[in-house]
């Protein structure tokens, strides 16, 4: 069952761990092992310059669901809307009631589908704006408001290619005329999702986009303005202005990435997140000596070997066994073997005076050297957002860098 009532100090709603969030005391104990650094100021820097981009009109809704693809939630949201968002999305209403018991006061629209009478009830208890996709959910929301004698905001979702949540883009004038209809509800947006938005070819995000606009030509029709249009993800957004309309819906590019090479050049983002852990041992070992489980690495030569305190556990993906490279004094050094659930080892041989201790950058820049999610999205051939989504919250989120306060946020 849900629970929708506010739960005890410590044990929060979302279900994540408390070190999910992103943190500031006890700094140097937090580091002790593997961590994940988040920087404010590029975050910060990434909305406003998000906000510039976008016309006056445009809201900006900053995409937070997955703990904020791994950077935090609730500092994230906080973050964003000091810096120019006007929204925030989530997935699931665990997400939604994580950030309202935070004390986070902007609107909240959950993207994901919410089915039952229970939903209902947490949803208007918490102040958060659902997603209808069928007549059958507008039903069960409208009857149970109802019973609760509240009315609520809610979001129609179109299908206009995704094959995914929404009603069919066809049918969206009668969808929208009998959420009109009930009692208890009221529109406060109109959107659908873009399936092709990051290919260079635009061919299926221009299609989408006629049916999106000849469905709210439809609606239009019926004698209801819209009164909210919302298409654009981020490569949507970076894409054509035409996609902005009342709102864009930013994820990826809130934490800096760029969610294809061709969009790299519209807008300067900076990565918000880095990955660090510690050398833990140090060792010497002779040409011929095999490293770690089964042995995927054998010695051709003596080598200096050095352990990690990170692992599979903490989001590093196996299949990244001797294909990756870390930052260590500025410089990448290969793994070796295959990777562990807790630890995994470099080829130091080229740092001789290398001591336990000292820190490696997995992902991050570090001087002009620099490892990112999409490079190792490319050597597995997956894409960024499944990286930062991976990073196990047994790793700590520690803050780093303060928002640039001599920026200014743009209202929306």
């Amino acid at each position: 069952m849900l629970s929708w009532e506010p739960t005890p100090v410590g044990m929060p709603s979302s279900g994540y761990p408390n070190l999910s969030q992103i943190q500031r005391e006890n700094f140097t104990a937090l580091k002790e092992r593997a961590w994940v650094e988040i920087d404010l100021a590029a975050l910060a820097h990434n909305v406003r310059q998000l906000r510039r981009f976008l016309s006056p009109k445009t809201a900006l809704m900053a995409v937070v669901k997955a703990d904020a693809y791994g950077h935090g939630a609730i500092t994230v949201a906080e973050i964003a809307c000091q810096a120019g968002a006007s929204w925030l999305g989530v997935a699931t209403i665990p997400e939604g009631i994580q950030l309202r018991e935070a004390g986070i006061q902007a609107p909240i629209l959950i993207l994901g589908a919410s089915n039952t009478s229970e939903q209902v009830q947490a949803i208007a208890h918490w102040n958060l704006q659902p997603t209808l996709c069928t007549p059958q959910q507008a039903l069960v929301f409208s009857e149970t408001l109802g019973t609760l004698n509240r009315s609520l905001a809610v979001h129609v979702k179109l299908d206009t290619g995704m094959s995914r949540l929404g009603t069919p883009w066809q049918q969206a004038a009668e969808f929208v005329s009998l959420v009109q209809r009930l009692p208890h509800l009221k529109i406060a947006s109109i959107y659908s999702h873009l399936a092709t938005a990051d290919s260079p070819d635009p061919t299926g995000m221009r299609q989408q986009q006629d049916r999106f606009e000849e469905a709210i030509a439809l609606i239009k029709t019926t004698g209801m303005t819209p009164p909210r249009l919302h298409l654009a993800n981020s490569a949507a957004a970076l894409s054509d202005p035409s996609l902005h309309y009342d709102m864009v819906r930013v994820g990826l590019a809130t934490y800096g990435l760029y969610p294809a090479p061709h969009l790299k050049s519209v807008i300067d983002l900076k990565p918000v997140m880095k990955v660090k852990a510690r050398v833990t041992q140090v060792k010497n070992i002779s040409a011929g000596t095999g490293v770690s489980y089964g042995h995927q690495f054998v010695a051709s030569r003596d080598m200096r070997l050095a352990a990690i305190a990170i692992g599979y556990a903490d989001g590093v993906p196996r299949n990244l066994s001797n294909k990756m490279q870390v930052l260590l004094r500025g410089q990448q050094v290969p793994q070796i073997g295959a990777i562990t659930m807790d630890q995994l080892m470099l080829d130091v041989s080229a740092i001789p005076d290398l001591q336990t201790g000292e820190v490696v950058t997995l992902l991050g820049q570090e001087g002009n050297a620099g490892i990112s999610a999409d490079d190792w999205a490319a050597t597995l051939g997956t894409i960024s957002w499944e990286i930062l989504c991976g990073f196990k919250h047994r790793l700590p989120r520690v803050a780093v860098g303060q928002p640039l306060e001599s920026e200014q946020a743009t209202p929306s």
